[in-house]
This record gives C-alpha cells, sequence and structure tokens, in this order.
C-alpha cells in the first residue's frame, strides 16, 4: 500500500501542456532569441513565476511616503514600522516636504520617486 501513495506523490517532472498555436510560435521564438530550448526557456518562466515575492514587493512598492519620514542624517527612510536605506531616481536629495513613491524593493534598498506637487488651478 505504501508504494502506491509514494507513486501517487511523486512527480515525474513532465507535465503534458496544450497551448494554442499562436503561443507555441510566440514562446518558441522567445526561446530562440535567448538562445534556449523551449522546453528550458517554458521552465525558466515557470520558476519565475513560482518563486515568492518578497515582503517589500508585495507590501511596500507603491506606496506613498511623506519626506517627513526621512532620517536625513542617516539616509534611512521609515516605512510601515521598517527603516529602509533608500535611493531616489529623480531628485538629488529628500525633502521633508515633499511625497514620493517607492517603485522598487532591492534587499533593504528602496528605490524612490519624488512625487511633484500638483497646482491647483482655479477658474474664476
Amino acid at each position: 500500500m505504501k508504494k502506491i501513495d509514494e507513486e501517487k506523490t511523486h512527480k515525474s517532472g513532465r507535465i503534458p501542456l496544450r497551448i494554442a498555436p499562436e503561443l507555441h510560435e510566440i514562446l518558441a521564438e522567445q526561446a530562440a532569441q535567448e538562445g534556449r530550448s523551449l522546453n528550458s526557456y517554458l521552465t525558466k518562466l515557470l520558476e519565475a513565476g513560482a518563486q515568492p515575492d518578497t515582503f517589500e514587493e508585495r507590501q511596500i512598492v507603491g506606496q506613498i511616503i511623506s519626506g517627513e519620514n526621512f532620517d536625513l542624517f542617516n539616509r534611512l527612510v521609515l516605512v510601515s514600522g521598517i527603516y529602509y536605506r533608500y535611493l531616489i531616481d529623480n531628485a538629488a536629495t529628500a525633502k521633508v516636504d515633499r511625497q514620493y513613491v517607492v517603485i522598487e524593493a532591492t534587499g533593504n534598498i528602496l528605490t524612490l520617486r519624488e512625487l511633484k506637487p500638483v497646482l491647483a488651478v482655479y477658474e474664476s
């Protein structure tokens, strides 16, 4: 009985896959551009998709950060109760009177983009 249970849970690594011929052609072309076999290319795509995102990618990227959250002396920013090192992609330094959006997280370093202030337009 144990052998039958092992056979049910043991995976062979082979998956029959049916896809549209157009998609097959696109994937084959992309694999060729990378110098890979189609099987190797599909395996790479599946492995990349199966990797869990980091906490920062799930919870921090996309957040708006107030300039008041920066420790300018130590070059740290406080986001969701955690201090991170940071880079700003469109400004030389952080300003306390501005807002920033987190656009990328790599380890404990966040890449931020300064949000430009919106000028209010009033009709007379």
